[in-house]
Parts: structure tokens; C-alpha cells; sequence
């Protein structure tokens, strides 16, 4: 598997490098944005990106990655907020990591990323909820017969919900549901900015979620009415 890391901090940049080539990846380095432009951005199978970065923001590389090629992108940052988070979101990002991280938590999401690329774990081809339809041979979601966009992870933590519908999942179950690793690795505010964001996308009114419901002081709860095919 080839990674193409973008990193400015170089001791940084070089503990990752061997880290993950120790893994058996191969791993292609550049500290500027530049530098990322001059290689075939299409030939990677997985990016890791630092947003803040000398000539600009890993934002502009993530832009021109989604538009080339359908592979996940791991950003990685000082920066929790959610604003930050949002925004990586709305690039298309598949992960959000936090600086200072542990590179075995970042190995693991990247074999999670790569898998949630190569298959689907659902295993019908349609389910409805309601108003929602979600084809996994296509890993395709539609909201009234129109398609909804989702990233990776929004996709993932759908499937989560719909693989228990009607039952009450604690966040700690929903983390663990997307990343496969244990769920006190991940920032609970980036599950908050998730869920948020699927009832945006998803709900008629996501102030009054129908869908994704809120079961307080335990978790949240996929409503029961549905229709498998």
C-alpha cells in the first residue's frame, strides 16, 4: 500500500515515515504543498495530511485528491475544534487526528480506513428507513430518492446505527462501531460533529431528530420503523 504523507514538521514527518514503512507501507514524503502538486496524486492508495503547512493548508491538497481519486484522507492537526473538524469534513476527509497522537492509534485507523474502502460490512444490498434508502453494494445513500453525500466515516457510523436499529448505543459503542479500535483513542467531540452532521443531512428537522434519536444518559437509538429488503 502506498501512502503519501504531507507533513512540514520534518521530526515529525520522519518518525512516521519509519513507523509505517516498519508496517509495511510505502511512504512517499513531502513538506510543502508544492512538493504534493509535483507528484501523481492518483497513484496513492491512502493520503495523511497536516493542515497547517508553509505554502498553504492540507485543505487545498484534499480538495484536488477527492476530485482525482476515491481514496481515504487522514488529516493531521493541532486544531480539536469543531469548526476544524467540520471544515475537514466538508472536504471529504475520512479522519481527523489531533497532534500530539500515538502512531499505533494512527496505524489502526489507517488499516480501518483502507478496509472500510475495499468492502461494505452490511451484508444486504438495500435497506429503507423510512424516508432513507441506503444501497451498500454502492455505499450510496438517498433521502426521498435524492443522493446524500457522505464521507467515510459518516457512511460508517450510518451502517453502525442500521446494523442495530431499535437498540441504545452508548458513544463509546458508536466509536469503537467506526474505528475497530478502543473507543477511548477517539476525541468524543469528533463523534458529536458527526452526529450532527448526519441529522443535517439525513433528518426532515435535525433540531427534532426522528431518526437518530438521543436516549439521555445512555447514548443515541436508530428509530425502529423500517423495512429490509
Amino acid at each position: 500500500m502506498n501512502i503519501l504523507l504531507v507533513e512540514d514538521d520534518k521530526t515529525i514527518a520522519t518518525g512516521l515515515e519509519y513507523s509505517l514503512q516498519s508496517e509495511g507501507f510505502t511512504v512517499t514524503t513531502c513538506n510543502t504543498i508544492k512538493d504534493a502538486k509535483q507528484k501523481r496524486l492518483n497513484e496513492f492508495d491512502l493520503y495523511i495530511l497536516d493542515l497547517s503547512l508553509p505554502d498553504g493548508s492540507g485543505y487545498d491538497i484534499c480538495k484536488l485528491i477527492k476530485k482525482s481519486v476515491n481514496a481515504p484522507v487522514i488529516f493531521l492537526t493541532a486544531c480539536d475544534d469543531e469548526v476544524n473538524v467540520v471544515m475537514g469534513l466538508d472536504m471529504g476527509a475520512d479522519d481527523y487526528i489531533t497532534k500530539p497522537f500515538r502512531i499505533r492509534e494512527l496505524i489502526s485507523r489507517i488499516h480501518v480506513a483502507l478496509r472500510h474502502y475495499q468492502k461494505t460490512e452490511y451484508s444486504l444490498d438495500t435497506v429503507s428507513i423510512d424516508n432513507i434508502t441506503i444501497n451498500t453494494k454502492q455505499a450510496k445513500v438517498f433521502k426521498d430518492g435524492e443522493e446524500v453525500f457522505l464521507t467515510s466515516l459518516e457512511y460508517r457510523l450510518l451502517l453502525t446505527f442500521v446494523n442495530h436499529i431499535g437498540q441504545v448505543l452508548t458513544r463509546n459503542q458508536l466509536l469503537e462501531g467506526i474505528w475497530d479500535v478502543d473507543g477511548s483513542f477517539i476525541n468524543d467531540n469528533t463523534l458529536s460533529v458527526y452526529i450532527k452532521r448526519l441529522r443535517e443531512k439525513l433528518e426532515d428537522d435535525s433540531q427534532n431528530p426522528k431518526l437518530l434519536i438521543t436516549v439521555r444518559g445512555l447514548g443515541y437509538r436508530m428509530g425502529d420503523k423500517h423495512d429490509k429488503k
